[in-house]
């Protein structure tokens, strides 16, 4: 879909009217939000600024700034409120941003970074700075950095063609499900909620809710609080939520433990950016959640595969949407098609008809496809058995008494885990909970020694990237002394 043809849809007379977002601070029909929209593009345009940068917390605002980037033909670059400020220099420094939108408050703080007011728009700031911009892709619309399993972030280049093919696809593929309300839960630097949870929606003429991080329960990257979900999540009236599995784990025992009715008129739960298992899923469906597993990536702007009522495999990825084409390379590999990115920052554009994911896979009979672990992850025990660690992690996360674990291994005569618990669980109470799961495991893939975290896996550890996935090397590092590589862990 092409970027005229989605404000076309935006634009549409039958709709003016229609509430589009609704935050807080701001009500916004259609109408008005295209004009919203057009204003602060005029803005950007008097700016100069190709590449603008954000650092905002969820709102209208950061919906409007990054409608009109797409609009005016500026670069956008949304930086998560929780990344640190060496990140955030580094992201900076490499894109060559020269306008950074955020809030009034806000203002003093980044003049850090070597920026000056410019102009205000109510309560949004632009600083400028003076920036040669990097050299980009050509056709480059956004640049996301909340992918990756390093420390530092590596910036992933997007064209509006590819991301709104991936919107349309979803539109398309959940119109059945009649969505008229979406709850924003994830931050919106998340790709998958600002392609799902924002463009989606408003192609099917729906109602963005969106609120202040806090407001749905998150704090930083890693604190949730499924209370605070539950009341938006009903205040909003919502249809649909996108969560991540540690979210839907803990809303899920939320509702199970207060006894509290799953809200009545949600009819889609999309459970994405880790691995969740089927053990999570009847979990909460069982609490009257209707959560449904996805797989995508942000080198194919998003979601590429979805369950859904009437196509659901629990345990799978669920089919390829419309917009994707989805295949298994000679080695296991998953490959994609459809949908792609344009390239890395700083490293010459990547035209290419598929994009080998580094996951490995198989697709059934039916058509699901079934993530089996990354390529890179692959464990080789000292007896000689090809081991997937996320498998493994699965069996572990699903026990009630783990909220994260991260399996280890390469080279040793048995594997070892580090786990992190969920609430106050004692060392004996994750030892059972490690003997529960081994029960499930083959031989080959028990957990022998493991310890307890040092850290939580969260973004501001260090240790998990904004959408959940462990950064293992990190992990590894953090515990060298227990899981040193040329002897086996140490029990504690």
């Amino acid at each position: 879909m092409s970027v005229n043809a989605f404000f076309a849809a935006l634009r549409d007379p039958a709709r003016a009217q229609h509430l589009a977002l609704r935050s807080p601070a701001d009500t916004l029909t259609y109408a008005a939000l295209i004009d919203r929209v057009r204003d602060c593009g005029e803005q950007l345009s008097r700016s100069g600024a190709g590449i603008v940068a954000s650092l905002l917390d969820n709102g209208a605002d950061w919906i409007v700034l990054d409608l009109a980037c797409l609009a005016s033909g500026a670069v956008h670059l949304p930086l998560p409120l929780f990344f640190t400020p060496e990140q955030i220099a580094a992201t900076l420094r490499a894109s060559g941003a020269q306008a950074l939108a955020c809030a009034a408050s806000d203002a003093g703080r980044l003049a850090g970074f070597g920026f000056s007011p410019s102009a205000v728009a109510g309560e949004l700031t632009l600083l400028r700075r003076q920036a040669r911009p990097a050299q980009l892709p050509p056709g480059t619309d956004k640049i996301t950095f909340t992918s990756g399993s390093t420390g530092l972030p590596k910036g992933v280049c997007l064209g509006g063609a590819a991301m709104l093919a991936v919107a349309a696809g979803l539109a398309q593929a959940t119109a059945p499900l009649g969505i008229a309300r979406h709850l924003v839960a994830l931050p919106l630097p998340v790709l998958l909620e600002n392609i799902a949870g924002v463009y989606a929606p408003l192609l099917h003429g729906a109602t963005v809710d969106v609120r202040p991080l806090a407001q749905v329960g998150l704090s930083g990257s890693s604190q949730f609080d499924p209370a605070a979900l539950h009341a938006a999540l009903t205040d909003a009236r919502a249809d649909s939520v996108i969560v991540l599995p540690q979210m839907l784990r803990a809303y899920a025992g939320w509702l199970h433990a207060t006894r509290h009715p799953a809200p009545a008129g949600l009819r889609l739960v999309a459970v994405g950016g880790a691995a969740v298992g089927t053990t999570l899923l009847g979990q909460a469906r069982a609490a009257g959640l209707p959560a449904y597993e996805g797989y995508g990536l942000s080198e194919a702007a998003s979601v590429q595969t979805l369950n859904l009522p009437g196509a659901d495999l629990p345990g799978s990825a669920g089919r390829p949407l419309p917009h994707a084409r989805v295949r298994i390379g000679e080695r296991g590999e998953i490959e994609v098609a459809g949908s792609l990115a344009l390239g890395y920052l700083g490293e010459p554009a990547a035209r290419r008809e598929w994009w080998p994911t580094g996951d490995l896979g198989r697709i059934d009979a039916a058509g699901f496809l079934h993530i089996q672990g990354r390529a890179k992850n692959v464990l080789i025990t000292g007896f000689g058995r090809n081991v997937s660690p996320e498998w493994v992690e699965v069996a572990l996360s699903s026990q009630p008494e783990i909220r994260h674990a991260v399996v280890l291994g390469d080279g040793q005569p048995a594997l070892g885990a580090v786990v992190w618990p969920q609430g106050d669980q004692d060392d004996a109470a994750l030892a059972r909970a490690i003997a529960r799961a081994n029960q499930h495991l083959p031989d080959y893939a028990r957990i022998g020694p493991w310890t307890r975290g040092r850290a939580d896996f969260s973004a501001a550890a260090g240790l998990a990237t904004a959408n959940g996935r462990p950064r293992r090397d990190a992990i590894r590092q953090r515990h060298a002394d227990l899981f040193p590589p040329s002897e086996q862990p140490l029990q504690p």
